[in-house]
């Protein structure tokens, strides 16, 4: 790796990072607002609840559009007008009057959302495959850290009775100032930089059977026997491209349910951890919301971690033993008596979930082929669909089952990713 490309990686790295601390920092400034906001708006509970489908649901056709608007655009383009995007967008719910003007403001923000989600994954992987080492988790774990960050201010501006547009439309031009510095520091190709072309897919001009004209010197002639040979090779290479897209497409089928089931756990830790301490222990308020505090304290830890572990262990058994650990979490949470103990079990699961999914990423999008970024936004759907069916599900068995039994559901899932872990070897 010569210097400037070292430096060029080094400022991409810290761009891409950048962009994760936005995110997240943008998506919990909408949530630290949410009870000011559906007080002005007289939005009910139940109507806030089909408004956050529709926020999920708005983010799901985001990430499928944003897919091929990086394969013809490229990741640095899509990231440029997704942050730019949730930047503008995020003011909308803090100018929102009624209903209908929230509805909207959350559909274009969860839009925008989930085309920065794909877009600036994309980008990451570039990076990473840069770098040759995992890198991956640390970028998701700066997304957890901006989360932090944005609730902090969020609860601070409230606190001093600064009203919510006034700290929603800082928040977005600050966004905006933000995503000016640092698009010109991302990758600008999906080639660059090439300091280890192992990494790709692609083979070099010359490296590739030449076509029928190169053989018999004009094209569509076949006369000779030579050219009729080279024919009979290119339809076998058409075979065994076609080998190849199908292999690429069971391999993104089975890399999108591993996420399906990383992502429904993280929904279910996230929407009913507190609930669960509260009725499995009989315990205050304030005691029950610990369960998520610890699960997102180790999340966080681990996902800075998890990078040097996945490079001295590899990502298979990264992925293996950390379901393998969350499991064990939830087997922790279901039996425990006492609250330090279930504290335990869902700071498990907070660890052992940190490096699945961004491993899955990395697998993702690094499958080749000229349409990885699609192929990488296929996974995020399918794997998005199990961070909103999580909480679903075990809702729905809280009808005829206990919420602490229900959670037997997410400990079988998580086992069965330990088996099938490995899909995301490179």
């Amino acid at each position: 790796m010569t210097p400037a490309t070292d430096r060029r990686l080094r400022s991409a790295r810290g761009a891409v990072f950048g962009a994760f601390t936005l995110n997240g920092v943008l998506l919990a400034m909408w949530v630290v607002h949410i009870p000011a906001i559906t007080d002005r708006t007289e939005v009910s509970a139940s109507t806030l609840g089909m408004f956050v489908l529709l926020l999920a649901g708005t983010a799901l056709i985001g990430m499928r559009l944003a897919g091929p608007a990086a394969d013809r655009l490229g990741s640095r383009t899509l990231v440029a007008l997704a942050a730019s995007a949730i930047s503008v967008t995020i003011v909308g719910p803090g100018l929102a009057t009624g209903p209908v003007s929230l509805a909207i403001a959350l559909a274009c923000f969860g839009f925008g959302n989930g085309a920065l989600d794909v877009s600036m994954n994309a980008q990451a992987v570039l990076v990473e495959r840069g770098y040759g080492r995992p890198i991956m988790s640390a970028f998701h774990a700066m997304f957890s850290a901006g989360g932090f960050v944005g609730s902090i201010i969020g609860a601070a501006t409230q606190r001093a009775g600064i009203a919510p547009e006034i700290t929603l439309t800082a928040a977005g031009l600050l966004g905006l100032a933000t995503t000016a510095a640092l698009v010109p520091h991302l990758l600008s190709h999906h080639r660059e930089p090439a300091s280890h072309p192992e990494h790709y897919d692609t083979l070099p001009a010359e490296d590739l059977p030449p076509t029928p004209s190169e053989i018999t010197g004009a094209p569509g002639s076949f006369s000779s026997p030579e050219a009729r040979e080279q024919r009979a090779r290119d339809e076998d290479s058409s075979l065994n491209d076609a080998e190849r897209q199908s292999h690429r497409n069971r391999k993104v089928l089975w890399l999108g349910l591993i996420a399906f089931v990383l992502l429904l756990a993280e929904g279910v830790v996230a929407d009913w951890s507190a609930l669960q301490v509260r009725e499995h222990l009989d315990v205050s308020e304030g005691d029950a919301a610990l369960a998520f505090g610890a699960f997102s304290a180790t999340m966080t830890i681990g996902r800075f971690l998890a990078d040097r572990v996945s490079g001295a262990i590899g990502p298979v058994a990264l992925l293996r033993y950390g379901s393998l650990l969350c499991a064990a979490g939830f087997a922790v949470v279901i039996v425990s008596p006492w609250l330090p103990l279930s504290l335990v079990g869902w700071a498990m699961c907070g660890l052992g979930l940190a490096g699945g999914v961004p491993q899955i990423f990395t697998a993702a999008g690094n499958l080749g082929g000229p349409k990885a970024a699609t192929e990488m936004s296929r996974v995020f759907t399918i794997g998005y669909l199990g961070l909103l069916a999580g909480p679903a599900v075990i809702g729905w068995l809280t009808a005829i089952i206990p919420l602490t039994a229900a959670l037997i559901v997410p400990l079988v899932l998580t086992l069965a990713c330990a088996g099938a872990a490995s899909v995301v070897h490179r």
